[in-house]
């Protein structure tokens, strides 16, 4: 193992599973496990670090020591690829969506991207919409010098091949197979890779947290797990929106349980579990592991206020 890979592997290793006893403020008849991703590294959070981890041996096998990505002004994909390039010594660009934001005051995600070194670039939104096309790239090239890209989300082959890791390290902390492992779906990297590493007899369901027809997610995925996981929409709305019968519920979890949520992913992910087994969606006893995917930095103020 060389430096960079021991270095990755020192940042983050397995996170702990953590049975939820009674974790409702009704009582349930499933046992539900939170595998606590969001424990995985305090900067880089759950999910996106598991994303990173092959990006970024990838980016130095191929000579580089630029990374560069795409977000909007809250991305939590932005914080932790910032937040990664600072601890393993590469420089971040963050191309930003919105030239409306340049000359204005950071907010609290990009103040933290800057603040350890990401050079931020802001795009107006058209330009944006283009940022996947050959044209663009090489403009990007031109601008910055080589670098390696990482798309909106961080959501590519390398990175499913890092969340796939979440799956048999359950089993092993489990001792056994789960009957259903839950994870919200942002850009569907996640569950991608729950679904690639998924025992025969687990059921994999992806929560959405964005309003989109369920066939694009479908659409999205690699043809190797198109069919091997379901979803659930849970969006509230649109990504990123919320109501106030979410934001109570997502307090009532915290109280009960002592571990923080945001509103965006995983509190929205926990909401439908909770709807789904008061339906009785899971039978009796069913083992239930949830993925807390992290994303803290994106916690509303709104859930500390009564």
């Amino acid at each position: 193992m060389d430096e960079l890979a021991r270095q990755l592997a020192n940042l983050a290793g397995n996170s702990p599973l953590q049975l939820l006893d009674d974790p409702f403020s009704e009582p349930l008849a499933i046992d539900l496990f939170l595998k606590r991703d969001d424990l995985l590294h305090p900067l880089v959070s759950g999910n996106k670090w598991r994303k990173l981890k092959y990006n970024i041996l990838a980016a130095r096998e191929q000579g580089h020591t630029t990374l560069l990505t795409f977000g909007g002004a809250y991305s939590n994909h932005l914080y932790a690829t910032a937040a990664a390039g600072q601890a393993v010594g590469f420089r971040t660009i963050g191309i930003v969506r919105g030239d409306e934001l340049a000359g204005k005051p950071l907010n609290d995600t990009l103040r933290f991207c800057q603040g350890v070194g990401m050079d931020l670039h802001f795009v107006s939104r058209d330009a944006y919409r283009r940022k996947d096309t050959p044209e663009f790239l090489a403009d990007l090239t031109d601008q910055f010098g080589p670098c390696y890209v990482l798309p909106e989300g961080g959501t590519n082959e390398l990175a499913i091949q890092g969340t796939a890791e979440i799956m048999p390290e359950i089993v092993a902390q489990l001792g056994h197979t789960p009957d259903y492992v839950c994870c919200p779906v942002g850009t569907g990297g996640t569950v991608a890779g729950l679904a690639q590493s998924a025992p025969e007899a687990t059921q994999v369901m992806g929560f959405v947290v964005l309003k989109v027809p369920d066939s694009l997610w479908l659409s999205a995925m690699p043809a190797s797990v198109a069919t091997g996981w379901r979803v659930q929409n849970y969006h509230f709305g649109g990504y990123a929106r919320t109501t106030p019968e979410l934001l109570t519920f997502i307090r009532d979890f915290e109280q009960k349980n002592g571990i923080l949520l945001e509103q965006v992913y995983t509190g929205k992910m926990l909401y439908g579990i909770y709807d789904l087994a008061q339906q009785g969606y899971f039978p009796n006893g069913a083992t239930v592991v949830a993925v807390h995917t992290g994303g803290l930095q994106g916690r509303s103020d709104e859930l500390d206020r009564s």
